[in-house]
């Protein structure tokens, strides 16, 4: 008999489950709480273990369609003037041949336009309970129906309903790196924002990033580091934003004019999700939902991706359930943990408190700006790609 799957998320994480696992034989079922699709987000670098995953699942050349070419990163003072500039072919030399730069709305497209046929997809939908036997598990929706499946795969963000209901409460499992960030997609590209260039200005522990995002698209990227998360989280976006940017300068106040009128702002806490296991019985988690590393890290959409494809390998490999979940983890675990360690090393970097940290944050920038640095590392990034 096909195997079945209840998938809770219809994200990067949820879609690539739900693609894997059609590719196995399975039939997924995948709900989301969101009443429709989300767009946009934030950019993010594609490499590694979600390249190969992409690859192999057959969305690899989509994707490659989607990919950002970056461009000039300006690092500029509060006045608008330049401090320094590191040139788009150092940028591009930097990226690896197999990196992709990508929304992570298009990387979500992608997928659900791989899946849509083979998977049902129910929106504005979640789980409410989960029971589980050794022969199954039975998901009761919010809709009031139910659903038994062989598995029930949790990939519904860092926040996730599913990790609360079977691992217990959020505040056991989270790791808050104490900093907020908030980021919206602008309806133009601002005037003085060249196509393809990123500006950031970063002044006592805040930084603002404009992203060109190529035709004429753009998104603006606040971060900050906070002492009080829980207070910053509840004013919102609309308060706490212009409260502690309100004194920066350059693009700030056309940026915080813009927030009024985003259509969407993901805005939230920066935690890494920390468990002694990420299965229990028939019930796993995936993505975010069992190991944010957070932006710091820079690779969440490519361990999703990663991730399921691993999972369905598993899943292929070993017809117990329960053992197979055991061996997925048991793989994935060392790159999951590298990755949380690196995001809180570099943590202090992002927004730097005072001028001395934003100078060592700098200094590597700075070096690779300068015009024979920047023609030997593309030299020597192109010989060994």
């Amino acid at each position: 008999m096909t195997k079945r799957a209840v998938i809770v998320g219809a994200g990067i994480a949820g879609l690539s489950a739900a693609l894997r696992l059609h590719r196995a034989g399975w039939e997924p079922i995948v709900v989301e709480r969101s009443p429709g699709r989300r767009s946009g987000g934030y950019a993010v670098t594609f490499a590694g273990l979600g390249y190969d995953a992409a690859e192999r699942m057959g969305v690899l050349p989509e994707l490659q369609q989607r990919h950002i070419s970056p461009d000039d990163m300006h690092y500029v003072r509060p006045d608008g003037t330049t401090r320094f500039t590191v040139p788009g072919e150092t940028v591009r030399a930097l990226l690896s041949r197999r990196a992709l730069n990508l929304l992570r709305g298009d990387i979500e497209d992608v997928l659900h336009r791989a899946v849509r046929d083979h998977a049902d997809i129910r929106f504005g939908t979640t789980v409410t309970s989960i029971e589980q036997n050794t022969h199954g598990v039975e998901a009761t929706l919010s809709d009031g129906s139910t659903e038994t499946a062989d598995l029930l795969i949790g990939a519904d963000g860092l926040h996730s309903h599913t990790r609360a209901l079977v691992f217990g409460p959020e505040r056991n499992h989270l790791l808050d790196l104490d900093h907020v960030v908030g980021v919206f997609m602008l309806d133009r590209r601002p005037d003085g924002l060249a196509e393809g260039a990123t500006a950031s200005l970063t002044s006592k522990g805040r930084t603002l990033a404009v992203i060109s995002l190529g035709d004429d698209r753009a998104a603006a990227f606040f971060g900050f580091r906070t002492d009080d998360v829980a207070r910053d989280l509840a004013a919102g976006p609309h308060t706490t934003l212009p409260r502690v940017f309100g004194d920066l300068g350059w693009f700030t106040p056309d940026m915080l004019d813009r927030l009024r009128t985003a259509d969407s702002v993901y805005y939230d806490t920066l935690s890494q999700v920390v468990l002694d296991r990420w299965s229990s019985g028939r019930v796993v988690l995936l993505g975010d939902a069992a190991w944010c590393v957070t932006l710091f890290a820079g690779y969440g959409s490519s361990l999703a991706v990663g991730g399921a494809d691993l999972l369905g390998t598993a899943l292929e490999d070993q017809p117990d359930i329960t053992t197979a979940l055991a061996r997925w983890e048991a793989d994935l675990r060392p790159e999951v943990r590298r990755k949380q360690k690196l995001g809180r090393r570099v943590k202090g970097l992002y927004a730097p408190a005072d001028p001395f940290r934003l100078w060592l944050r700098d200094l590597p920038l700075r070096t690779a700006a300068l015009p024979p640095v920047s023609r030997l590392l593309k030299r020597r990034l192109q010989l060994a790609g």
